[in-house]
């Protein structure tokens, strides 16, 4: 574990979805709500809410909660240049890019979670816990672009699952 990084991580996974489609899934509300969040609320520059169905941009911050946890993510985006490329604030500092890279009839879409700070609380609950939450939504975005299937568990009696 001596050579481990422990302050960044990479996630790719190819979709057969359109490009476009794509980028409006990390970018627009209510998309992000059909694979990733139960809430996602973003806010621009003067404090007015993001409608649900727009283009989230640079300099708007975000409220996200999930289903079956009591916590609400904060956080700011840094870049979105409206076709390929996001990257936002995550779990305090961290900074998470996403890409997008059309390869024949596929999309790759390659995570990057960096500024992971290295003290052991952190090293469980963000580097990994992310690393295995983020593995987790890139299978789901996959499964509803692909063939409709959202595989999150929404059921409060049954916490604790792979897939929340």
């Amino acid at each position: 574990m001596n050579n481990f990084n422990w302050t960044s991580f990479t996630k790719k996974i190819a979709i057969k979805a359109e490009l476009s489609d794509l980028y409006d899934a990390w970018t627009i509300p209510r998309e992000l709500e059909k694979w990733f969040l139960n809430k996602a609320v973003y806010y621009s520059h003067d404090g007015t809410q993001v409608p649900r169905n727009e283009n989230i941009k640079q300099n708007d911050v975000y409220e996200w909660s999930w289903f079956l946890f009591d916590v609400v993510e904060k956080g700011k985006v840094i870049q979105a240049n409206g076709k390929d490329q996001l990257q936002f604030s995550f779990a305090g500092n961290c900074i998470v890019e996403v890409k997008l890279t059309q390869h024949d009839e596929n999309v790759i879409v390659e995570l990057s979670q960096s500024h992971i700070p290295t003290d052991d609380q952190s090293k469980r609950n963000i580097r990994l816990g992310c690393d295995s939450g983020w593995s987790f939504f890139l299978v789901n975005l996959k499964s509803v672009y692909e063939g409709g299937l959202d595989l999150r568990n929404k059921d409060e009696m049954l916490k604790g699952m792979l897939n929340n």
